[in-house]
């Protein structure tokens, strides 16, 4: 047997607010972008350069239970880990477009790491394994 993942749902306030972040200021590449008319919402998927696996899906919330959970899917913890081959290029990269990091680099006994909030607030680690 062989299973991965596919997608990760992340909810989202507004799904072109969402692409302009993740595309426009990580450097996410937009996969699919299409109108699901029959259930008022769009099937988005974006994914980080370079990446073959699993993507994420911009999930605008539909519900107010649902709203209430953007920004805060993994109850404060760090959510996601973004995995790069260039710490360095990506966390200058990234602090040059605003993106907010709550934890400065470090660097540990598997790589060097920091976290930044996404738009909505979710924490997300930037990673290089050594």
């Amino acid at each position: 047997m062989k299973q991965s993942l596919a997608h990760i749902a992340l909810l989202v306030r507004d799904y072109d607010e969402a692409i302009a972040f993740f595309v426009g200021k990580l450097g996410f590449r937009l996969v699919k972008d299409e109108a699901q008319p029959e259930q008022a919402k769009r099937w988005v998927v974006i994914a980080p350069p370079g990446a073959d696996g699993c993507s994420l899906l911009l999930a605008r919330a539909a519900t107010s239970h649902q709203e209430e959970c953007i920004g805060n899917q993994a109850g404060g913890r760090v959510f996601l880990f973004l995995q790069t081959d260039n710490f360095w290029r990506d966390y200058e990269a990234y602090r040059t477009c605003g993106i907010a990091f709550v934890r400065e680099p470090k660097v540990e006994d598997y790589g060097t790491v920091a976290v930044f909030k996404d738009l909505y607030g979710n924490l997300w680690d930037l990673v290089q394994v050594t």
